[in-house]
């Protein structure tokens, strides 16, 4: 699996990537990206130190050839630990995963959105201009508001808005 995770990464176009994701988690991402970089740097530099130590030197400079040996023993004796790395891996694919499902579930609401917005702008594009609209196109698309106005006619509250403001109270006359 690691092998094919690597494959993968190789592959990533990451500023296609960044380009196409919430300006947080492109942030995030490349934040991890420059920490997993730096990790690697260092990772080799360690791997093209050398590791063996030069006894034969050590007793040579020193006097004290008692903690040469010792120190010897030690190295010779040194056995890295084993660490379990399973449930910190399980975490982290529990974490990818859920980060999956929900850039999953974003690229279908932006999809969703999208749709709609081209729609619109497309419903936009092929209207007339609100010159050229009559009252019978406005009842055609909003067949309520004849409903409306007719209501309150019936009851005589009918007023225009802003009529007043504009125009003053004709009552006094």
């Amino acid at each position: 699996m690691a092998s094919t995770v690597r494959a993968a990464a190789k592959q990533l176009d990451w500023a296609k990537l960044s380009s196409n994701i919430p300006a947080e988690t492109a942030a995030a991402l490349q934040a991890f990206r420059k920490r997993n970089d730096e990790a690697k740097r260092v990772l080799f530099e360690l791997k093209e130190q050398s590791t063996t130590v030069d006894f034969a030197h050590y007793r040579s400079v020193l006097n004290n050839q008692a903690i040469v040996d010792q120190a010897e023993k030690a190295v010779q004796g040194f056995k890295p630990v084993a660490y379990n790395l399973d449930a910190q891996l399980k975490a982290i694919d529990q974490f990818e995963a859920k980060a999956i499902e929900k850039a999953t579930s974003t690229v279908q609401k932006i999809d969703a959105e999208l749709k709609d917005l081209h729609a619109t702008l497309s419903n936009i594009e092929s209207s007339r201009p609100i010159e050229q609209l009559t009252v019978d196109d406005i009842i055609v698309a909003k067949p309520e508001i004849t409903k409306e106005i007719e209501e309150k006619l019936q009851k005589g509250e009918y007023t225009v808005k802003g009529y007043k403001e504009r125009f003053g109270d004709m009552s006094y006359f």
